[in-house]
């Protein structure tokens, strides 16, 4: 007789197919798990009760009119560069160079508003930073996309390294240019002129949010109704199948990454000349790697990246409102985050797969 072979009792199953309710309904049930084991953690460390620890998470995102507009202001931020590296993804070109892509944008805004202050009215300066700031973004995101397109360079660890490279670039010319000498930062740029500020649509929160919502729109129309949206999709899907129908594959990566890196320097723009008037190695504060998560978790969906940035903002201001209202350290905040992000990623495993338990175990096999 042949030796019995154990089975285990779980196995992992991939999932044939999840509704868009049943998906949902997992997403919905990670986002509360994190809340309750937040705040079972503050309320350890506080002694404070569940419910107020709660309504703090409210209070961080929305407990005020400036908190509301702060909170839709960073969502607005989030999300276009988020819709910035959806083509890319969506072509399976992993595009983790988003950092600095807005870097060099905002790199290029500030530029022009140290150097040309003087020297152009400010309508022209602020022309000019909209121009050099989405071509130097643009630049940015095309170079490793060359390297991949000739030479099938490997795209995550180029755009990786692309990253470092524009931090440094910005940490110099923050010496170059820093205000007063020896501070080793540049502060307000053009404080008393605002030369190169760009202007206020109702308050000085909106203009990001109305550019967030046109690149949406533009970006949901881009990917499915026009041709070149239709070749990313091909590409994404099989490069041979790309080439057997004629499409270029070559051209397509370089276009499409010329296109995420615009957008990105376009965000370093609104950050550099609409938000903090200033520039600094850490202005997009990691956004460009959130921005990797809420492009995935939206499955590549413009309209559903609205919803994915605001949980992330939302959770994000939350732990930050609970660290300073509980007399805790940043740190704390940064723990807090990182849980509610665990649980909104792993979340994903359990909609692409199911654990099997086998009720039949200890019986012998047919």
């Amino acid at each position: 007789m042949g030796q019995k072979v154990k089975e285990p009792r779980y196995h992992i199953v991939k999932r044939a197919d999840i509704s868009k309710r049943e998906a949902w309904t997992i997403r919905i049930i990670a986002i509360l798990a994190a809340l309750l084991l937040c705040a079972i953690i503050t309320m350890v460390c506080t002694g404070d009760n569940p419910i107020s620890i709660f309504v703090t998470i409210f209070k961080g995102a929305f407990g005020t009119q400036r908190k509301t507009w702060i909170t839709l202001q960073y969502v607005a931020i989030l999300l276009i560069i988020s819709l910035a590296l959806t083509p890319a993804f969506k072509m399976q070109f992993w595009n983790v160079g988003g950092e600095g892509q807005v870097l060099m944008g905002g790199l290029a805004a500030a530029a022009c508003m140290i150097t040309l202050a003087d020297k152009l009215p400010n309508a022209v300066v602020i022309i000019l930073m909209i121009v050099s700031s989405i071509l130097a973004g643009a630049i940015w995101g095309v170079i490793p996309a060359i390297f991949k397109a000739l030479w099938n360079t490997n795209e995550t660890l180029s755009t990786l390294m692309m990253n470092y490279i524009a931090t440094q670039l910005v940490a110099y010319f923050t010496i170059v240019w820093e205000v007063p000498k020896g501070s080793g930062k540049i502060g307000i740029i053009n404080q008393n002129s605002n030369v190169g500020w760009l202007p206020n649509i109702g308050n000085k929160y909106l203009l990001s949010i109305i550019v967030a919502a046109v690149v949406t729109i533009g970006m949901f129309i881009y990917l499915k109704f026009t041709k070149h949206g239709y070749e990313i999709e091909v590409v994404g899907e099989s490069q041979n199948t790309a080439r057997y129908v004629g499409i270029s594959v070559e051209k397509v990566v370089i276009r499409t990454m010329l296109l995420s890196g615009a957008i990105c320097g376009l965000a370093g723009l609104l950050l550099v000349g609409g938000i903090n008037h200033t520039i600094t190695t850490t202005i997009s504060a990691g956004q460009g790697f959130t921005g990797v998560m809420v492009s995935w978790l939206a499955k590549f969906n413009p309209v559903a990246m609205i919803f994915t940035s605001l949980l992330i903002i939302f959770m994000s201001r939350g732990a930050s409102e609970i660290s300073t209202a509980f007399e805790l350290n940043q740190s704390f905040a940064d723990i807090l985050t990182g849980i509610i992000l665990f649980f909104i990623i792993g979340c994903e495993f359990f909609i692409r797969y199911k654990i099997v338990v086998r009720k039949d175990l200890g019986k012998e096999d047919a």
